[in-house]
């Protein structure tokens, strides 16, 4: 009875925050096409040199205390006010370093502009302080439906805002009005959804030992954030702003199904994952699964994206954006590994093994660093070559905890995802065949995208995969809904 209830919470989990992810990336998505076809390359590279400063002071005002509560078992309201107190005392903190920081950035990207929009897109950092207790909560309460709800409306209210912006000449600063309005809706949303009110209340006790298991979450997250954005600070010195750009935009379309699926997996099992911490053939188990589930959607979106790049980007983007094409092409399989590599190292969280998941995360850098100062004096289309060869070398690293600890490492894991890609194999062949005899790029994306999907879809059934019933079964759960 306990694994019906477990499993039919975790689908429902799983459900909504499939739809929160899909409907946000898709908005996204869609207002960045907008926003792609109004603005120049240039706006976007000047936001890409700020993503990683904006990024390392968030990790540092969440310093994994909310996942901390999360992974607890006992919790008190004391422990929420702690967090909050800590939240909004270290926002302050980061605003005021940025913005005295600010000429000082401008100066090592050699862009003046990046003075003023550091110091506005930074009150963002305040913004999303205020929610993040919010959040918790409801991601303790596996209220993924709220989330979903207040994911939504910033979304919206943030596109909306930009794209006004955007059409009345406001140029890069359309993207800041995106980014905050977003935030301010999305933090606002989340107070009316959440019953959860903050005393002023800060206890050592509890901040120190919530502290004790986020320290390592929040190096883990540095690391993190390093690794992610490290790529935008090498093209902001070393390369044209409008490169920049191009990289960025390529790297938002590749996320937009990889990193959905990833930010489902994460936020949606992690407290299903710590509610059986102590049974590790139940974890191993539910890990199968959902990398078997990941696998099912990333390994053919991403491969059809590659194959589909010049008429997505094209009609899409408009020709100004040609030049992201082969980025796109090569960073949708570095993402390929994105989803299975956060379900290996949610597993370690999951599990009381930060510590873990920091030795796995530390080592991840020096690679980083040896991989670019190889590539950068090729161009940057290698660069992004070796950040795809990086990418696979940090899965097999991300395997080797849970091979040793659950007995479900790398070959357990590959045998998993094999049938995938053997189906994704013969939509390529497909897709490409189809393409030599297409010179009309509608057609080209029309008929390429039917095919490959249908094709997919048949093999998977060919190969009889559990996956393919599951999501039918997921779909129709929903409709019912």
């Amino acid at each position: 009875m306990q694994n019906t209830s477990l499993k039919s919470t975790a689908t429902k989990g799983i459900l909504w925050s499939a739809v929160d992810k899909f409907a946000v990336q898709l908005g996204q998505f869609v207002v960045g096409i907008v926003l792609a076809r109004i603005l120049l390359p240039e706006d976007f590279g000047l936001i890409g040199m700020l993503v990683i400063f904006i990024a390392i002071s968030q990790t540092f005002i969440e310093s994994g205390l909310g996942t901390g509560l999360i992974q607890r078992q006992a919790r008190s309201d004391v422990d929420f006010s702690t967090l909050f107190v800590f939240n909004l005392l270290v926002s302050g903190f980061f605003y005021l370093v940025l913005f005295f920081s600010a000429p000082l950035i401008s100066a090592f990207f050699e862009q003046p502009r990046l003075t003023d929009l550091t110091r506005i897109l930074s009150l963002s950092l305040f913004l999303n302080a205020f929610a993040i207790v919010q959040r918790t909560k409801l991601t303790i309460l596996i209220d993924f439906k709220s989330i979903a709800k207040s994911n939504v409306i910033g979304m919206v209210a943030g596109g909306l805002c930009g794209i006004m912006a955007a059409v009345n000449g406001f140029g890069v600063w359309s993207l800041v009005i995106q980014m905050l309005m977003s935030s301010l809706a999305s933090s606002m949303s989340l107070w009316f959804l959440s019953n959860w009110r903050p005393s002023i209340a800060f206890s050592q006790k509890s901040f120190k030992s919530l502290f004790g298991y986020g320290s390592r979450l929040l190096m883990a997250g540095l690391y993190a954030q390093l690794l992610n954005n490290v790529y935008n600070i090498c093209l902001g010195k070393f390369y044209s702003t409008a490169s920049l750009g191009y990289y960025t935009r390529a790297k938002s379309m590749a996320d937009v199904s990889a990193g959905t699926i990833g930010s489902i997996l994460q936020q949606a099992t992690f407290p299903i994952l710590t509610s059986v911490q102590h049974d590790k053939e139940k974890l191993a188990s539910i890990c199968s699964r959902m990398i078997r589930m990941s696998a099912f959607f990333i390994i053919p979106l991403m491969t059809l994206i590659a194959l589909l790049a010049t008429p997505i980007v094209t009609l899409l983007l408009t020709d100004k954006w040609i030049s992201l094409i082969p980025l796109l092409q090569w960073l949708v399989f570095s993402r390929v590994f994105l989803p299975i590599s956060v379900m290996n190292l949610n597993l370690l969280n999951a599990a009381g093994r930060p510590d873990l998941y920091l030795k796995v995360d530390l080592s991840k850098l020096p690679i980083t660093l040896i991989a670019m100062i190889i590539t950068i004096p090729l161009g940057i289309k290698a660069i992004v070559i070796g950040h795809v060869i990086t990418s696979a070398l940090f899965f097999v690293m991300n395997t080797y905890f849970p091979g040793k600890l659950y007995g479900y490492g790398l070959i357990r894991q590959l045998k998993d995802m094999l049938p995938f890609l053997i189906a994704t194999i013969g939509m390529a062949i497909s897709v490409f065949v189809m393409s030599c005899f297409v010179d009309n790029l509608v057609f080209e994306l029309f008929f390429g995208g039917i095919l490959g999907l249908t094709t997919y879809l048949f093999l998977c059934w060919l190969l009889k995969l559990e996956e393919l019933k599951e999501v039918w079964q997921l779909f129709l759960k929903f409709k019912k809904e």
